[in-house]
Order: structure tokens, then C-alpha cells, then sequence
């Protein structure tokens, strides 16, 4: 395994790492009150708008995708540090690129599952960012860590499928430019297979029966640039068959294609998050003191520090090994590494976070330092894309099976 990065990913590198010193970090507070001042907070804001087509002009648009027609072309290996680079300013960077989620997933989704017409209907607005979309599948009266759980159900109807059932916290149905659904429902609840259960389809946010009911909150944050997150009914939405993507009964099949990226593209991004706190940490602890000598001068502070580099330097590895492994075996094969770094991950970020927190005092649960956002954002990982519970089970008895 040979991680030092090659030349394209040391050029876009430079180039991210200059947009985000000369753009992103400007714009942050920029931003906020910018939304402050709209008449809605789903609105889209001016300066996001112009950094998006700074992005553009710079030819860092789209780097997640590695299907060189419509994306970057990059490996995983090779995106892994620029999405760190964006994790820093998750709310912006991701978002001005056009590598954030949901949209992220539900063009790879498009881009190996979806049909010529579905491509460019909906795939093509989505990658020059005239529009956003939604991932509907996580519903409230279920327990959705188990997919095959979902109770919404798509229904044909000679050549129309009809939608009915409940879903929440649907990332990006709250943004204005949010038109496509991607939906998640069986179309064979009793099939003796219970993961051929399942399909997807497309359903346009204007399809009657379709009915965004409230905004959903993380920790009391709306996450507006990532579009928020919807509590929606599908009250009998018709579409037509055509809206199905692949074939029936390969719902469960293409979320799993879809999530084995976005777990790793969390991870890489909660390392620019670490990162980011590490850094506050110390301008923090060599700018403050406390009974008669600089935070820098004590000693749990030293040993706060000293925990965190190391972590993130263990974390970067898994990550990384994991990138490769997905790049040279498939996402089949890195299976267990990817279970690894969605577990480590959050959760080792969450007490960096945790700690950079307590050294900023009051400032680092205020909204005059991205520390909270970043933690309540850090948390919900531990959640969202299966809980590490979940994932603890998984790889648990991979391992053991080895033994029976």
C-alpha cells in the first residue's frame, strides 16, 4: 500500500487548499448572516451561490464521482484527502463543490443503476448543480437500522407505481431547489426473500400526494446547507413505471451500493473535522490563561493534544487503507474495513470534539465557534448510515465465523 499522493491529487489539493483559506473560511461567518437576513431560512444564500461558481471556475466540481463521463474520475485513494480538506468547513465546502449529501449518493445511484432517460432528466441538472435531491428511506415507526423494515409501500398500478407511507429525517427535502425523491418502499412485502422485498423509485417533490409536513432538527440545528432534513408523506403519489430504477426487488441491493461510499466519505470528512478542532485547540491553549500560566502550560491540555494527533493519525491510516481496498478488491471486499472506520471514526472524533469544547468554555458551546455544530454533527454519524451498533454486530460475526 502506497499512500503518498500522486500528482493530480497533489495539484487539486493545492488548489482546494487555497479555496478553502481564500473563500470557504471568509465566507463562514459570512454565511450566517447572510441567512439571518432572508425571508426564509431555506433560501438559497448570496455567498454560497458565488463560491459554487468559484468551484466551478476552478475545476473543483464534482470530485466524489469516479466515473470520469460524468464525475472527477478520481480513485477513492485520490479523493480521500480533499474530502478531508472539505471536512474542516462541513457546512460549506462540501456543499459550494458539490460533493455533499445526499446529492453525492443519489448521483452514484443514477450514475451505476439509473437508465439513459433517468440520467438525463434528473443526473444531469443534479451534476452542474441546478438542482438538489433527497434520499427517502429512514421511516419513524420502525426501526430502520434494518432496512428490510420499511413499511412504505409502491404498489403498481398498471403502468403507474403508487407511493404510500411515512418517512423522516430526509436529507435536503427542505431546500428549495430539492425536486427529485429518490424513495425506498416494497413493492413485495411478502416475498420469501426478504431483501428482494424492496425497489426504488423516483418521485418528483411536485407529484400530488407528496407533502413535506416539518423540518426535522440535529441537536436543534436545521442543517440548511445541506437542505435540512423532512419529516414527508406519500399519500397514494402516483408515478410512472418508467420511474423505477433497475429492476424490481433491487432496492436493497442499490442501497447498499450507495451507502458503502457515503460511509467512507463521512469518515474522510470527520478527519478534516478533527482536524479542525486540533487546531482551534491550540490557538486557544497558547492565547489563554488560567491561574498564572497559558492553557498550553498545563499538563491535560498537553495530553489532550498529544491524544488527538495520534488518533487522527491511526484514523487517517484505517481510512486510507480502506479507500485503497475499496479501489483494488471493491467496496465487497473492504466490507470489513469500511464496518471499522464507520465505527472508529465518529466516535473518536466526537471526544476530540468533546475536548476542544471544554478548553473553549462557554465560547465552545456558542455559535461563535463552529466547535458545537461540528459535534452535533460529529454525534448524528454514530447514527446515520447504520448505528455503530449495527456495524458492531456485522463485523462481529464475520470474525466469528472464522471459529465455527
Amino acid at each position: 500500500m502506497d499512500f503518498a499522493f500522486d500528482a493530480r491529487t497533489e495539484e487539486l489539493r493545492a488548489k482546494l487548499l487555497a479555496f478553502m483559506d481564500e473563500h470557504v473560511y471568509p465566507a463562514e461567518a459570512v454565511a450566517h448572516e447572510q441567512r439571518e437576513q432572508l425571508a426564509s431560512p431555506w433560501e438559497n444564500v448570496p455567498v454560497v451561490e458565488e463560491l459554487k461558481a468559484e468551484a466551478r471556475r476552478q475545476g473543483l466540481w464534482n470530485l466524489f464521482l469516479p466515473d470520469s463521463e460524468y464525475g472527477a474520475g478520481l480513485t477513492n485513494l485520490q479523493y480521500a484527502p480533499l474530502a478531508e480538506i472539505m471536512g474542516r468547513s462541513p457546512q460549506l465546502a462540501p456543499t459550494v463543490t458539490n460533493c455533499a449529501a445526499p446529492d453525492t449518493g443519489n448521483m452514484e445511484v443514477l450514475t451505476q443503476f439509473g437508465d439513459e432517460q433517468q440520467r438525463k432528466q434528473w443526473l444531469e441538472p443534479l451534476l452542474a448543480g441546478e438542482i438538489r435531491s433527497a434520499f427517502a428511506m429512514t421511516e419513524p415507526d420502525v426501526a430502520s437500522s434494518d432496512a428490510t423494515n420499511i413499511t412504505t409501500h409502491i404498489e403498481r398500478d398498471g403502468d403507474e407505481y403508487v407511493i404510500t407511507g411515512r418517512k423522516w429525517y430526509i436529507s435536503g427535502a427542505m431546500h428549495p431547489d430539492c425536486k427529485i425523491f429518490i424513495v425506498m418502499g416494497k413493492t413485495d412485502p411478502d416475498g420469501e426473500d426478504i431483501r428482494r422485498q424492496q425497489s426504488m423509485v423516483l418521485v418528483p417533490r411536485d407529484t400530488p400526494g407528496v407533502t413535506i409536513t416539518r423540518a426535522m432538527q440535529v441537536f436543534g440545528y436545521e442543517d440548511h446547507y445541506h437542505g435540512g432534513h423532512a419529516e414527508v408523506i406519500f399519500d397514494h403519489a402516483r408515478v410512472p413505471v418508467s420511474n423505477l430504477i433497475g429492476e424490481e426487488g433491487g432496492g436493497f441491493a442499490i442501497a447498499q451500493a450507495r451507502l458503502g461510499p457515503g460511509r467512507i466519505h463521512h469518515c474522510m470528512r470527520l478527519i478534516g473535522m478533527a482536524e479542525r478542532a486540533i487546531e482551534l485547540m491550540c490557538r486557544r491553549a497558547v492565547s489563554r490563561n488560567a491561574f498564572g500560566k497559558a492553557l498550553a502550560q498545563q499538563g491535560v491540555v498537553h495530553n489532550w493534544i498529544a491524544d488527538a494527533r495520534v488518533t487522527v493519525e491511526q484514523l487517517r491510516l484505517l481510512v486510507l487503507k480502506t479507500a485503497w481496498l475499496m479501489d483494488t478488491v471493491g467496496n465487497r471486499g473492504a466490507h470489513t474495513e469500511i464496518q471499522a472506520i464507520k465505527i472508529a471514526t465518529p466516535r473518536a472524533v466526537v471526544e476530540i470534539l468533546d475536548r476542544a469544547i471544554q478548553l473553549h468554555g462557554a465560547g465552545g458551546v456558542s455559535q461563535d465557534f463552529p466547535l458545537a455544530e461540528l459535534y452535533a454533527g460529529a454525534r448524528t454519524l454514530m447514527i446515520a448510515d447504520g448505528p455503530d451498533e449495527v456495524h458492531q454486530r456485522s463485523l462481529a460475526r464475520r470474525e466469528l465465523k472464522r471459529y465455527v
